[in-house]
């Protein structure tokens, strides 16, 4: 896909032991589009699409995510209703993790009901093996 110039991004995630293929994840986004907008995950949303907590709370995370400067904004989710927030910032496009699943089956069909013009791009993976977040988290509490 080639680069939309003056496009905002919209991207979804935990994003709570950053590592490289967050990195990759945000560097593939910038090739798309120009201002990249993160929903952080709320620690509620975690426990629940997850089983377990995240290592950080949802503020230590959206600081550190910041704090990268990876991305342009990051906003905590709606703890309820995680379509508040897509139809208030109408993204031009969507970056979806190749391993995102929920709440991102029916994604596509309801933008349509919704009337936006918003296109939904799947990311590519960056060596999975080694840098997902389940690995790096079953690694750091195997080492404590």
């Amino acid at each position: 896909m080639k680069p939309i110039q003056n496009k905002n991004v919209l991207m979804f995630g935990t994003f709570d032991l950053l590592h490289k293929g967050h990195e990759n994840l945000f560097k593939q986004a910038r090739k798309l589009g120009d201002f990249i907008t993160v929903i952080l995950a709320r620690d509620v949303t975690v426990k629940k699409v997850k089983s377990n907590k995240a290592v950080y709370k949802e503020g230590e995370r959206l600081i550190n995510l910041k704090k990268t400067g990876w991305v342009n904004k990051v906003v905590l989710g709606d703890k309820k209703d995680y379509i508040k927030l897509i139809l208030k910032l109408k993204p031009d496009l969507i970056c979806l993790g190749y391993d995102q699943t929920n709440f991102t089956d029916e994604l596509e069909r309801k933008i349509k009901e919704w009337g936006l013009n918003t296109k939904i791009v799947r990311l590519k993976s960056y060596r999975k093996n080694q840098y997902k977040s389940s690995i790096l988290r079953n690694k750091l509490y195997a080492g404590s």
